[in-house]
């Protein structure tokens, strides 16, 4: 707590003076936190002071809250290209991240616990945002962003957490999920020049060569790099109490159809909540699991005994390999390629078909998704027209992000769907009128 103070104080954080006429403090708390490393060992004990940001007021203590994040798509493909294009990737960590954004807005804060002053009646005036404030990683991203481009970096227009500067040799790609950051580089040199620039005007954390990030273990090699979720699977299944439950090979029971009112309500619906909450992460790097924790999720409004049996049934099949996960190898050629297949009109309520499909860069799976469609299709023919326009402009969106990371397409991208009805429209045109809305 003191280091923490002390952190505040020298970054010039707050100043102390009367509460101004017609203005309301916020509160602030102390939060505590165990960091563990990627095996589950204590890195460090961590104490920070946290302001009480749901007390503030839309137009007077903040107007904007939006913060750019990668998105794990962008994640997964910035690590294919750097793998197999065999550059370095290091990951830093910048030291108390939120306290370096500067706040526009008069916004005042009561003393932190134990920390009080001598003058009873003082506040302290925040100079720079604090943990917890709704704008606090808005301010911190400006910041971010206004010094790498002030560094020669051009921000992507594909992902506004990517930036790029330099070619071939001299190319540097860095990639910002709020404060941890991943740099990318042929020229280790570059990435050493780029970590003293962020220490001298933030104070980072070097934590050297990828590792863990994000919760996400990477381990490279000769032969490619090893994404997976191991640390992350073992919790989960030990909040659970299925450390020890026996593994299945699937991930649903086969045929098994969920709808809304189906079993007993839960007493405590939090538990479900959680636990699909925890699932949807794990699919970053388990699309083996993506359609059923899909299923799982359009239950917790209202969860019932036999949902909360279904993700028992996810949690067996991730017991049989806690660590499986993805391999992106360092050999083949950097080109999309897509499958995808839509299941007409299988949501028993509203009649809606699913979109499910994977995007291969070379031989590595970059994304995916099982997504319901936000229209009733009228055909089969129909529900596959969609999926495939939804697919298109992810494919598409990656192009651009591709681009940005110098990795140009040789020829168009095939995408391949099972859709004989496509075909039969194509070639006997008498089918028209069935198709002729979409």
């Amino acid at each position: 707590m003191k280091t923490e103070i002390k952190a505040l104080q020298d970054n010039h954080t707050w100043e102390l003076t009367a509460l101004p006429a017609g203005k309301t403090p916020i509160g602030c708390k102390w939060v505590y936190k165990v960091k563990l490393r990627a095996d589950g060992s204590v890195e460090r004990y961590k104490a920070r002071l946290v302001a009480k940001g749901y007390t503030q007021q839309l137009g007077i203590d903040y107007i904007e809250t939006f913060s750019p994040v990668a998105r794990l798509s962008t994640i997964r493909t910035f690590l294919v290209v750097a793998s197999f294009r065999r550059w370095n990737i290091h990951q830093l960590d910048i030291n108390n991240a939120f306290l370096h954004g500067d706040l526009t807005e008069e916004v005042y804060m009561i003393p932190p616990p134990g920390f009080q002053t001598e003058n009873p009646n003082q506040v302290c005036r925040l100079l720079r945002s604090l943990y917890g404030l709704k704008q606090a990683s808005r301010q911190w991203n400006a910041k971010l962003s206004t010094a790498l481009i002030g560094r020669g970096f051009t921000q992507s227009k594909s992902d506004p957490s990517l930036f790029t500067t330099g070619v071939e040799a001299t190319f540097v790609a860095v990639l910002v999920y709020v404060d941890d950051i991943l740099v990318a580089s042929p020229n280790l040199q570059l990435i050493h020049n780029l970590k003293n620039f962020l220490d001298d005007a933030f104070k980072i954390k070097d934590l050297g060569l990828l590792g863990y990030f994000l919760g996400i273990e990477a381990h490279s090699d000769e032969h490619g790099l090893n994404l997976c979720q191991r640390k992350y699977a073992l919790d989960i299944l030990k909040e659970a109490g299925f450390l020890e439950c026996k593994a299945i090979t699937t991930p649903m029971v086969p045929g098994q159809s969920l709808q809304h009112g189906d079993g007993t309500l839960l007493t405590d619906a939090g538990i479900y909540r959680c636990l699909v909450v925890r699932l949807l992460y794990l699919t970053a790097t388990r699309p083996g699991i993506t359609y059923a924790v899909h299923q799982l999720s359009q239950f917790v409004d209202a969860p019932t005994d036999k949902h909360l049996s279904a993700a028992h049934w996810v949690l067996r099949y991730i017991k049989a390999a806690s660590g499986q996960g993805i391999f992106y190898p360092r050999d083949g050629d950097l080109q999309l390629s897509v499958f995808l297949d839509s299941d007409w009109a299988s949501c028993l309520e509203t009649r809606k078909s699913v979109t499910g499909f994977c995007i291969f860069l070379g031989a590595a799976m970059i994304s995916w998704r099982s997504k319901k469609q936000a229209t009733i299709s009228r055909s089969s023919s129909e529900a596959e027209y969609r999926a495939l326009a939804a697919t298109t402009c992810e494919v598409q969106w990656l192009v651009f992000l591709l681009k940005d990371l110098h990795v140009e397409m040789k020829k168009p991208v095939v995408i391949f769907c099972d859709n004989k009805s496509a075909v039969a429209i194509v070639e006997n045109h008498v089918f028209h009128e069935w198709t002729k809305h979409i």
